[in-house]
């Protein structure tokens, strides 16, 4: 709960189907692209705070002019700063001058419009904060065709596996980090489809071409699924990667697990992709029908010509769909992720009820922070119709016995949740401004609470979408709530315990820092198995020798040892501050795996709560999280390999 996590960057393309001059005379508006590509990138805001990035290709540039051009900016409210940057010079013509300017004219005065525009928003787990880690990157040719720009939503768990990879094929690669070597690794093997097309088409073959006829037919040619074949065919972790290749050409692929997302749509006016399909949905104002999903394992590629197609790169695997993007990351306005997080409060709602008593004249509802609103939705909806087919059941009874009074029946007629908004989230409140301790003050005036809304024999029930590492549950949210004083907190996840690392995007890598394997562990010990312990880790380190496909989720028979509701109720321990003066109880309600799956069963990747990883570099980062943890070594799993 509160426990904002770093995870899964944005992208967003936008590749016109007109020349600039069709869009003035359509919309007035020659930077209608440009424009376009700002409000996906706005509506996605929430996938990407770290920072920006945009590159523009441009067709017919004249020989000796940039055809692809980059911007990128680290700063706060970076999408704002960055398209402040690309649209500058705009402001600074007159409406006549904008609405008269020849299309070439328009590219050299404003660098970053073009006919193809890739988008990008950083939330960074790995390469740092600064400026050359923001997408996106580069790799600049004298041959268009070999220019290639690429952004992504993406983590590898093996990094340093491809770049002794390319060190290999004899290159010199400048960094280790996943979103150079993937640079470089897509790059080499689009100079070996040079090469092969040039072996086909060039001098002493059957076509026997040369010179610009030889590098225009090449570009024309490049088979983007051979390409990314024998670019992915190592590549162990979940990704959507989008590029821009300077001959005009660009394309977006996606894992062969489904892991990221990554949507489409063409209208008249443009193809567009995007991490989010509410997004295309609003800023190209079309229904959930007209935006398919880009298939895992495929890639959607659009040619200079105009020509678009989606065929596969690679083999099939078992969709794995990540879970977290549906309960949490993306927006909650996407009509199947509203749908599918209300029925994760719904499901919540039997047993919330039974701790209640079945009384809501004692129990007050709510939620926090804001992402948990829909859920919260489910839950009131599926209390209010639990009780009610209880209480219509008591009644009939007493109905068919003659002994049913007016204010029973009106009692049964008129019975819902109590439904209050107890906590209002100071969005202004930086805490990251001073050290460990004061920021521990600070924290716990993040959250403002409702005086008046909750009485001192109340039950006040709060639901979250995720409870990650606790900290702010502990440190801020029941120190707020329990100035409220009721007489019981039930705190309610709509996802179930957080217990394995992620690898594949989310920045939650540190197995010692979830609350629930602190839980496990803390129970473990207090009936001393700490042999348990030192049995699991000693078969760990048996496995480090292993080969990844070899390796096995060993950490799964800790949590073995505990019970679900053990489990729940030592979380709820560790989450009650220390210093609270609030002395009620504290329960705490996880949704169940199996809930999890009833409510978004197309969403199968659920290995950070069930240990069950969709790739062989899921189960090393795993293997090598515990060990980190057994040896207090502070790193990311995944950025040892």
């Amino acid at each position: 709960m509160g426990d904002r996590l770093t995870h899964e960057c944005g992208i967003a393309l936008i590749r016109l189907k007109h020349p600039l001059w069709w869009y003035q005379e359509r919309f007035d508006d020659p930077l209608w692209g440009a424009r376009r590509l700002y409000l996906l990138m706005e509506k996605q805001h929430n996938r990407g705070q770290d920072g920006a990035g945009m590159s523009a290709l441009r067709f017919d540039m004249p020989p000796g002019e940039p055809f692809l051009e980059r911007e990128r900016c680290v700063k706060r409210n970076p999408i704002e700063r960055l398209f402040d940057e690309v649209l500058g010079q705009a402001r600074k013509m007159s409406a006549r001058e904008l609405k008269s300017i020849d299309p070439l004219a328009l590219k050299r005065k404003l660098p970053l419009i073009g006919e193809v525009m890739l988008g990008h928003l950083r939330y960074g787990t790995s390469g740092g904060r600064s400026v050359v880690a923001c997408h996106p990157h580069i790799r600049r040719s004298s041959v268009s065709s070999r220019t290639l720009a690429l952004a992504g939503n993406f983590n590898m768990t093996n990094a340093a596996e491809l770049f002794a990879m390319l060190v290999e094929y004899g290159l010199n690669p400048s960094g280790v980090s996943d979103t150079g070597v993937v640079l470089e690794k897509i790059s080499f093997n689009l100079d070996v489809e040079h090469r092969r097309l040039a072996s086909q088409l060039g001098p002493g073959s059957f076509q026997n071409l040369e010179g610009r006829e030889l590098s225009e037919r090449i570009a024309s040619e490049i088979d983007y699924a051979r390409v990314l074949s024998g670019a992915a065919e190592r590549f162990d972790g979940g990704y959507t990667l989008a590029g821009l290749v300077g001959s005009g050409d660009c394309f977006v692929c996606r894992d062969p697990h489904g892991i990221r997302p990554a949507f489409m749509v063409e209208t008249e006016e443009c193809f567009a992709v995007a991490s989010e399909r509410p997004a295309l949905m609003s800023v190209l104002n079309v229904p959930a029908s007209a935006v398919r999903a880009i298939e895992p394992g495929h890639v959607f590629s659009i040619r200079r010509s105009g020509e678009a197609t989606m065929v596969p790169f690679t083999e099939p695997r078992p969709h794995r769909e990540c879970s977290f993007e549906r309960i949490y990351f993306s927006r909650g306005n996407d009509p199947d992720i509203y749908e599918e997080r209300k029925q994760l409060g719904r499901n919540l709602a039997h047993r919330i009820l039974d701790l209640v008593g079945w009384d809501l004249s004692k129990a007050v509802f709510s939620f926090i922070p804001n992402t948990s609103e829909t859920s919260y939705l489910g839950l009131l909806e599926e209390v209010d119709r639990l009780c009610r087919m209880r209480h219509g059941e008591a009644l009939w009874t007493r109905i068919e016995s003659g002994e049913a009074t007016r204010e029973e029946v009106m009692r049964a007629m008129t019975v819902r949740a109590r439904a209050e908004k107890v906590a209002h989230k100071d969005q202004r409140l930086r805490t990251f401004i001073t050290h460990d301790a004061a920021r521990r003050d600070l924290v716990s005036h993040v959250y403002d609470i409702t005086r008046g809304t909750v009485q001192e024999d109340d039950t006040l029930v709060v639901i979250d979408d995720s409870i990650v590492r606790g900290t702010t549950l502990r440190e801020s949210v029941i120190t707020m709530l329990g100035r409220l004083q009721p007489k019981r907190i039930i705190v309610a996840s709509s996802a179930p315990p957080i217990m394995y690392p992620d690898c594949y995007g989310i920045d939650m890598s540190q197995l010692g820092k979830f609350i629930a394997f602190e839980a496990v562990i803390n129970l473990i010990r207090q009936r001393g198995q700490e042999e348990l312990i030192a049995q699991v880790e000693a078969d760990c380190v048996a496995q480090e020798s292993l080969p990844k496909d070899k390796i096995r989720n060993l950490v799964k028979r800790l949590y073995d040892a505990v019970t679900f509701e053990d489990l729940s109720a030592e979380v709820a321990r560790l989450s009650r501050p220390t210093d609270s003066p609030w002395k009620g109880e504290l329960h705490l309600v996880y949704q169940t795996v199996e809930g999890l799956r009833t409510a978004m069963p197309a969403s199968t990747g659920d290995w950070y709560f069930t240990g069950d990883y969709p790739t062989p570099g899921g189960f090393a980062t795993l293997n090598r999280a515990f060990l980190d943890w057994r040896r207090n070594i502070e790193r990311r799993a995944y950025e040892a390999s």
